[in-house]
């Protein structure tokens, strides 16, 4: 062990050259490949110490202390202290730590509420989103076999499985972070993970108002949507909201109300009690055993719901869901990738014309026009704010197209100073036809709500 001291000594004092046992300034220290290579070691004949089954039957807390005694007890040979000053000491140790624990290099990451996505590219690379702008970080993997035991670390928790056979994967993380691995021959430079986080505390509307993404009017306006059951589609790009959309509006589905959700990957958070929670499932090694968000809505109607919200549609379930709306299950949510509220319409279209149901385009056009009753879009803008820039009603049909009149919309002015996006929210002017609706519920809505002065600049 003296041989694995003396490297240490060697490879850390490179972080303290010019400091005494951590008195005075640190350079900045770049991890080397000797470095990994002797971390690595230390962790090896750590795992050869610790009994691996107990791990779960131990307070996660003490176990890491416990494994810190242990990582400093490999540090000394024959009672010799490894001079280390105290950061690079603890360092070491919570490196260590969070190998054998957690996530490895990610762990610190998935600490820090402000990081809401990390994008692995390759070992050598992770980037964060932290307030709408990618940053690259400092942190890094060992190799590429290194990143790929943290991927079958997270994969195997969940029962999935990632290999050549079946070179992607989507998981999520026990505290329901969305999780997609790609590896290669599909990932030619390496593998490649992505990790969307998971709200600890999950978004309300209040939260939504403070930051400028819609107006407490429209607040108030979506509450009584939900609470009426109109049936909703919120569209959107990739990450501008739509599940933490979807997530406000269900707070204001009654507590009295079976809910029924579906999802590829679960990461709705209901607050209710009468919820049900359905999963899709991947095929098994063989290719069998698939279980398909078409076929959860399917069962899910023979499960007595009030409400059926699926977290996204993106294939054949669209025609259930469709259906499901069309035949008494008012109050229905989902949502689905587009770029405005027409390419929403066309691209349900779209996804009825793939699925098989060989009927006429008016005909389908008919049918989500029936479906359908409001469209909020959502978009990200420049300086990665996300608003509800549209909230419009599907009022019918003339002739072959599908009629919709816009409630609220957000248009863009300029740039500010910082880079912040300055805009408006306002009203249209026009009285939505489902206000009949609210008086049917009790729902009261001022008329004043919908004039066209209500103008609120951000």
């Amino acid at each position: 062990m003296s041989d694995d001291s003396g490297r240490l000594n060697k490879i850390l004092s490179r972080e303290s050259a010019g400091t005494a046992m951590g008195m005075g300034e640190t350079s900045r220290f770049t991890p080397t490949k000797e470095y990994y290579e002797l971390k690595t070691r230390i962790h090896d004949r750590l795992l050869d110490t610790v009994d691996l089954t107990l791990l779960d039957s131990v307070d996660k807390q003490t176990l890491r202390q416990e494994i810190g005694k242990l990582v400093e007890r490999i540090l000394y040979n024959e009672k010799k202290v490894v001079p280390l000053n105290l950061r690079e000491r603890e360092r070491l140790i919570t490196e260590i730590q969070d190998e054998v624990l957690g996530l490895g290099p990610l762990e610190p990451l998935l600490q820090d509420p402000d990081i809401s996505d990390i994008l692995v590219n390759t070992y050598k690379h992770i980037y964060v989103e932290k307030f709408g702008k990618l940053h690259l970080t400092e942190a890094r993997f060992k190799d590429d076999h290194h990143l790929r035991k943290i991927i079958d670390k997270i994969v195997s928790a969940v029962g999935r499985r990632i290999d050549e056979s079946c070179p992607m994967v989507d998981a999520r993380l026990q505290d329901g972070s969305r999780v997609n691995a790609i590896i290669p021959p599909l990932a030619i430079d390496g593998s490649i993970l992505s990790i969307r986080r998971f709200a600890v505390d999950p978004l309300e509307l209040e939260d939504l108002i403070q930051l400028r993404s819609l107006t407490p009017e429209i607040g108030e306006l979506l509450k009584g949507i939900v609470r009426a059951k109109l049936n909703v589609l919120i569209s959107g790009g990739t990450g501008t909201g739509k599940t933490t959309t979807l997530n406000v509006l269900s707070r204001f589905v009654p507590a009295d109300e079976r809910i029924v959700t579906i999802e590829d990957s679960a990461e709705l958070q209901m607050k209710q009690e009468h919820v049900v929670r359905l999963e899709t499932r991947p095929a098994n090694i063989e290719g069998k055993g698939e279980i398909t968000q078409r076929d959860l809505v399917k069962n899910s109607l023979r499960m007595r719901p009030d409400r059926i919200i699926v977290g996204e549609v993106r294939g054949a379930e669209v025609v259930d869901m469709l259906q499901a709306m069309n035949t008494g299950h008012d109050g229905s949510l989902t949502t689905i990738h587009a770029n405005s509220p027409r390419d929403a319409l066309l691209r349900l279209e779209t996804l009825v014309a793939i699925s098989g149901l060989n009927i006429q385009q008016e005909a389908i056009r008919r049918y989500i026009s029936s479906a359908l009753n409001v469209i909020i879009h959502i978009a990200r803008l420049v300086d990665g704010s996300r608003k509800i820039i549209s909230l419009q009603e599907i009022t019918g049909m003339e002739g072959n197209v599908i009629t919709m009149q816009e409630i609220f919309s957000f248009e863009q002015t300029g740039i500010g100073e910082r880079g912040a996006v300055r805009g408006r929210f306002r009203a249209s002017g026009i009285r939505p036809r489902f206000i009949e609706r609210f008086k049917a519920f009790s729902i009261p809505v001022p008329y004043e709500l919908f004039e066209p002065r209500n103008i609120l600049e951000v």
